[in-house]
């Protein structure tokens, strides 16, 4: 790109006219794809700094990838979606948070921090699940990036997925609104949610509201999208016992059913005061979400550290049903969905 043309100017060019807005008077235009639901006048950006208004029409990111790379499921993570087999992950740029942090930040943040950045390679829809046939993976994932804010990206290659049988997933903040998920609900199976705290003070500093993600995880239920829920825990932002409790009594009330992952912070991005999250603290967070009646509670990252908490087991009787290291299934003791001890059914996509 020449020297005087910013990221910002490059993924301009790679859009398309979006479908999650409406017009307003004065060419305003109002965005629906977060929870924003940004007010956006002619020449500005949303918050994500991705969608934009141009003469009264919010233009979209569409056509390109920042990241590519075939991951195992349980990476996503998802624990109760087709066991040891791989998804083709793919992710855009920007974000409508601003995580001090985050993990993906070089994509997520790659237009508000100069530091970052990963840049744009073009690619049709076609291609990328050209991509997943070739590499025989049964799952797509939007990822690396906040999906919800490229959601007509996402669904145009999951369309075609859907051709070929190819389960689509979301791993997001999910900061969401009823016009986004009626607009993805056709087309995603599978949704993985970061609550990373149950304080809205906290949710304020990363950029959102506390009461957007509850509502989406809450109405992904209702519509019968598979939801997972990953808890990052982080010493002296959301580790307390209190803040834990309250996380797994949310979920209980959901439903007992969704699997949670209370899983290890390490210093990344711009938080580097914190200490890596210790094993104990996500044993203990395991332990407080069965404690709460939730049936299906994980301590992820940390592989080998965590003993039975990498493992599924059934809540009626306790068998032993998959055996985990890591990201890697060692056993899969599942007879078509459920428990081959005691015939309970065991909540998931499993085929």
């Amino acid at each position: 790109m020449p020297e005087t043309e910013t990221l910002h100017d490059v993924l301009a060019q790679q859009v398309k006219e979006g479908e999650l807005y409406e017009k307003m008077p004065k060419d305003w235009v109002k965005c629906f794809a977060c929870g924003h639901r940004c007010k956006i006048a002619p020449g500005r950006d949303g918050i994500c700094k991705v969608r934009y208004n141009k003469d009264g029409i919010l233009y979209v990111p569409f056509g390109y990838v920042a990241g590519i790379q075939v991951d195992p499921i349980e990476k996503k993570p998802f624990f109760h979606a087709l066991p040891g087999t791989d998804a083709l992950s793919f992710g855009m740029l920007g974000c409508d948070y601003h995580c001090s942090y985050c993990q993906n930040w070089i994509t997520s943040q790659a237009i508000r921090d100069p530091v970052a950045g990963s840049p744009p390679n073009y690619v049709s829809a076609e291609q990328l699940v050209g991509l997943a046939l070739e590499h025989k993976t049964p799952v797509m994932t939007s990822t690396y990036n906040e999906p919800l804010i490229t959601s007509e990206w996402a669904i145009e290659v999951f369309k075609i997925a859907r051709k070929y049988n190819i389960k689509c997933s979301y791993v997001s903040n999910g900061n969401g609104t009823p016009e986004v998920l009626e607009y993805i609900r056709p087309y995603v199976d599978l949704y993985k949610i970061d609550l990373k705290s149950f304080q809205d003070k906290n949710y304020r500093q990363l950029g959102g509201k506390i009461d957007h993600v509850l509502d989406t995880i809450g109405a992904l239920k209702k519509l019968g999208i598979w939801l997972e829920i990953v808890t990052l825990t982080i010493p002296g932002f959301n580790d307390s016992d209190e803040e834990l409790k309250d996380i797994a009594d949310f979920l209980v009330s959901v439903s007992p059913d969704i699997p949670w992952h209370v899983t290890a912070f390490h210093q990344d991005y711009k938080m580097t005061d914190p200490d890596p999250t210790p094993v104990r603290t996500l044993i203990r967070g395991a332990e407080i979400g069965y404690n709460a009646g939730l049936h299906y509670v994980y301590a992820g990252n940390l592989p080998g550290m965590v003993g039975k908490y990498e493992n599924t087991y059934c809540p009626s009787c306790n068998e032993l049903l998959i055996e985990r290291f890591g990201f890697k299934v060692r056993k899969n003791n599942l007879n078509d969905g459920t428990c081959p001890k005691c015939n309970t059914n065991i909540p998931g996509v499993w085929n």
